[in-house]
């Protein structure tokens, strides 16, 4: 683990799995997104398409601001929507006065990327493979007044300890947690979401993963009402839509949390599969990062760049590693799903990775 200060950034930042499946790619297994599969379900999508006969009234979040601080308990000074998670990080790094901010990587790259684009230098703590990209707050630096890390951590799909993570808070310093994927852990185990006693603590949320919302755009920040208060001046008047709001409200519900929770246990089931799948090829130089807690398992192997042409070229798009700071062109991110298309999907990666260093001897 090592702290990295970059005047540069040295990678693509503002490349994104939706990179993978545009243009050419639409028509692949979309393997590369990390928005859960046959979604949004009908009844949230009725639910939308019941908001359009409002859209001529500006939009009114109050309802859904109540719904989201209900659901975590909290008062409704702490909550603030956005259209998704990545506006938060763009309202964070605009509205907070910082002089040392600190990107916990690998994670999602959206974060630094805003920071820069607001004039901040940002350093970077490259957590590393031997530890099997775990966090050591030791390894953050004290002066730092901004640390930005996810949980479960896109793409490594580290689940951190929740009291790990609060090791970093510390008055004067604001810590932001990135809980996108924390829906797709069964229980929600170690989200800080819904508690007040750890300064300067920031956890975002986005509803746009687990209910298939990404063109919808819906998320929010939970945070102390002073730092709700300065991420409010910097949005434009009416941020969220009306039909995002009505998303909101519904995908907070008991009934929505209910399914949420089913289906965290499916993706854990899914992924298990996938994860002994890959393991097969452990002769070929294929390695998982484990255990992996969110839908997404990150992988290295041999040539992934090759790999990865040959499996678009068999039909399945996969997220590329080398644009995520700490990690390089030997790995792969792969979305979780069904048991069917990842048994397709193992098959042609079977045809596609180098044979084994030192195949069996023929028999004779």
């Amino acid at each position: 683990m090592r702290t990295e200060a970059t005047g540069g950034s040295g990678h693509d930042l503002r490349h994104h799995g939706d990179a993978e499946v545009r243009d050419d790619g639409a028509a692949l297994v979309d393997l590369a997104v990390n928005v859960r599969a046959d979604t949004p379900p009908a009844w949230l999508r009725e639910e939308i398409a019941g908001s359009l006969s409002s859209l001529a009234a500006y939009p009114d979040g109050r309802a859904a601001r109540a719904a989201v601080s209900a659901r975590h308990g909290l008062p409704v000074e702490r909550v603030l929507l956005t259209a998704g998670a990545a506006e938060a990080f763009v309202l964070l790094a605009r509205a907070l006065k910082v002089r040392r901010p600190v990107v916990v990587h690998p994670q999602f790259t959206e974060p630094e990327a805003a920071l820069r684009d607001a004039g901040h230098t940002v350093d970077r703590v490259l957590l590393r493979e031997e530890d099997g990209f775990r966090l050591d707050p030791a390894a953050v630096p004290e002066d730092a007044d901004l640390v930005v890390i996810g949980n479960p951590t896109n793409p490594t799909s580290v689940l951190h300890p929740a009291e790990t993570i609060v090791r970093l808070a510390r008055p004067g310093r604001t810590l932001v947690v990135d809980e996108a994927f924390m829906d797709a852990v069964p229980g929600e185990r170690e989200a800080l979401a819904g508690r007040t006693g750890v300064p300067g603590l920031v956890v975002l949320r986005s509803l746009t993963k687990t209910w298939g919302l990404a063109g919808l755009r819906i998320g929010y920040v939970l945070a102390a009402p002073e730092i709700i208060v300065e991420l409010e001046r910097a949005q434009p008047l009416w941020p969220v839509s009306t039909p995002a709001l009505a998303a909101a409200r519904a995908c907070v519900a008991p009934r929505a949390l209910a399914e949420a929770g089913h289906a965290a246990h499916r993706i854990a089931g899914d992924r298990a599969h996938l994860v002994a799948g890959l393991a097969a090829f452990a002769s070929r130089g294929v390695r998982v990062v484990e255990p992996a807690e969110g839908p997404f398992v990150l992988v290295r192997m041999p040539d992934a760049a090759d790999v990865r042409r040959r499996l678009r070229e068999l039909g399945y798009a996969v997220r590329r590693g080398d644009t995520f700071p700490g990690l390089d062109a030997d790995w792969i991110r792969v979305a979780v799903r069904d048991r069917a298309t990842t048994n397709a999907f193992l098959k042609a990666l079977s045809t596609t990775l180098i044979p084994p260093a030192h195949p069996p001897a023929s028999p004779g």
